[in-house]
């Protein structure tokens, strides 16, 4: 499998605030704890190690075992959750949504790389052991951005009615999502196998979260993946202190809050991901799902008619701590609170609201985890790259923006000189003898040099568009060519991993496609991988 590399930052699909992070820029080391390099995690295992008790891995290991409880549980994976009850064991660990047959091509590439880190941990800390962990977003309720997957341009979408948190919900009318897909699959061998896959979580499983849980087991089971579902009493029991803080302190609206505020101050560009909320709760049953609000002492469920005082809300928490569920800023503190964890492994939208959170972090006195960019990837064929070579166009031309992308190919090609840079810099040597002259003279003639001098320029530069058009026209057959492979890997003009589906490429690689990534993948070399298949 040759793998080429090109830095994220050249891509220019990544926010500058990532690009900066990754170039471990002096202004954003307050936003984080370590920077993820092999060497750093000794000093990240040791903190940890200090920090995570025996009591919550017990907890940890017991809530595992019931979720596995009904799942044909590999050798490897059965060890790694075993492992978790002793204190040299740590987690590296990535999240994704529950998305419809996995979604996106970059939910395998964030699972990919925390195995391989997994790997890389162990043979650099022989003494210690590491567990991969996919953490299940059981709870979130953002139906309409996980029904669906792409699959040869079209869109295999899973249409019906949903509320509170997607990992309840039932699976019905995917028995009629299977039959278009499977409509659409040819009959060789992987075809059958994908199909296989998608019966057997969708048709033989009763909510979502089953489901997901058998799919990425039968994917992933042989690494020893673990998937933890953190919909779970036992779990969330662990974390009640944090919910109590959240409901009446409200430390994390004023920590996330002051982070924002010094991250905008840094750099107009870097966006802020998200913005917390005074509450940043959910209430969690059966088709409910909604946010806590408190005003004057009495909390309730917004779009219900459920209301509690202080002491009663209180009440419910002790009795009932799975009804309460974290948004997106207090749900990484409950990860690192119920896992023995290291680091967390993301996408560049992930990564950035991390970044806003270390404050919170430090106010709970919870250990702040690394922060990895997944691997990415641009997955190409032999006979792609046989014609982007015949086209004299390289692989990183593709990730420009296609016009860029045109204009660059009409230039190589061209038999005639489209480029009017020297000309503009003769006309520009030319005008300072001009304004040397108004110097001498007339001081109010260096306006009407000035004047004419952008006119000129403006001539020349309109004259260069002209005659890249021309050429362009002239030199179609061999654009077009260019822009339909462009368009074949970057779908809608944006990047593979993010718009197909792995069952493209199943069908012609099968179960070897897995392998030949975790065989490739480096998850801190820090550059985006192409890789020919």
């Amino acid at each position: 499998m040759p793998t080429d590399c090109i830095p994220f930052r050249d891509t220019n699909y990544f926010s500058s605030l990532i690009c900066d992070y990754l170039d471990e820029k002096e202004a954003l080391k307050p936003f984080y704890h370590r920077y993820p390099n092999l060497e750093n995690f000794k000093d990240q295992i040791s903190e940890k190690q200090q920090s995570f008790s025996s009591e919550n891995r017990k907890v940890l290991v017991q809530s595992l075992k019931r979720q596995y409880k009904t799942v044909a549980v590999s050798e490897t994976t059965t060890k790694h959750i075993n492992l978790l009850a002793d204190d040299t064991t740590f987690t590296i660990t990535t999240g994704h949504q529950l998305n419809l047959f996995t979604g996106p091509l970059y939910f395998f590439y964030k699972i990919i790389s925390t195995i391989n880190l997994c790997k890389q941990l162990k043979a650099a800390y022989p003494n210690h052991n590491f567990v991969p962990v996919y953490w299940m977003a059981t709870e979130d309720h953002d139906f309409e951005e996980i029904n669906f997957f792409n699959y040869e341009g079209k869109k295999i979408q899973w249409n019906r009615d949903a509320s509170g948190a997607v990992g309840e919900l039932d699976l019905n009318g995917l028995d009629k999502v299977f039959n278009v897909f499977s409509n659409q699959l040819n009959h060789i061998d992987n075809a059958n196998d994908l199909k296989r896959l998608f019966k057997g979580a969708y048709l033989e499983h009763g909510n979502l979260t089953d489901a997901m849980r058998y799919l990425v087991n039968e994917l992933f089971s042989a690494y020893g993946l673990v998937i933890v579902d953190g919909n779970d009493a036992g779990l969330k029991r662990l974390f009640i202190p944090y919910l109590e803080d959240e409901l009446v302190t409200q430390t994390s609206f004023e920590k996330v809050s002051q982070s924002n505020d010094e991250l905008n101050a840094l750099d107009g560009n870097y966006k802020i991901q998200v913005n917390p909320r005074a509450i940043n709760l959910f209430y969690i049953t059966k088709d409910i799902r909604e946010r806590i609000v408190e005003t004057n002492g009495v909390y309730q469920v917004l779009n219900t008619k459920i209301t509690w005082s202080k002491s009663e809300i209180h009440k419910v928490l002790l009795e009932h701590p799975e009804r309460f569920s974290p948004n997106v800023i207090v749900r990484p503190l409950y990860q690192e609170v119920i896992l023995p964890n290291l680091c967390y492994i993301g996408g560049g939208g992930e990564l950035a609201y991390w970044l806003q959170l270390k404050s919170n972090f430090e106010a709970q006195h919870v250990v702040f985890p690394m922060l990895l960019l997944r691997n990415s990837v641009l997955l190409i064929t032999e006979k792609q790259r046989e014609k982007l070579n015949k086209l004299n166009v390289s692989v990183n031309d593709l990730f420009l923006k296609q016009n860029e992308l045109v204009t660059k190919v009409a230039k190589n090609i061209s038999e005639i000189d489209i480029d009017f840079s020297s000309q503009k810099a003769h006309l520009e040597e030319q005008f300072k003898g001009l304004y040397k002259l108004a110097e001498q003279t007339d001081k109010s003639f260096r306006g009407a040099v000035a004047a004419q001098e952008r006119k000129q320029i403006k001539g020349l530069e309109n004259l260069e568009k002209r005659l890249l058009k021309a050429q362009k026209r002239k030199l179609n057959d061999h654009i077009e060519r260019v822009t339909e492979i462009q368009d074949a890997l970057f779908p809608s003009q944006s990047l593979q991993e993010r718009n197909m589906n792995f069952s493209e490429f199943y069908l012609e690689h099968g179960a070897t496609l897995i392998s030949k990534l975790v065989e490739t993948l480096e998850p801190l070399k820090g550059e985006f991988s192409i890789l020919t298949l």
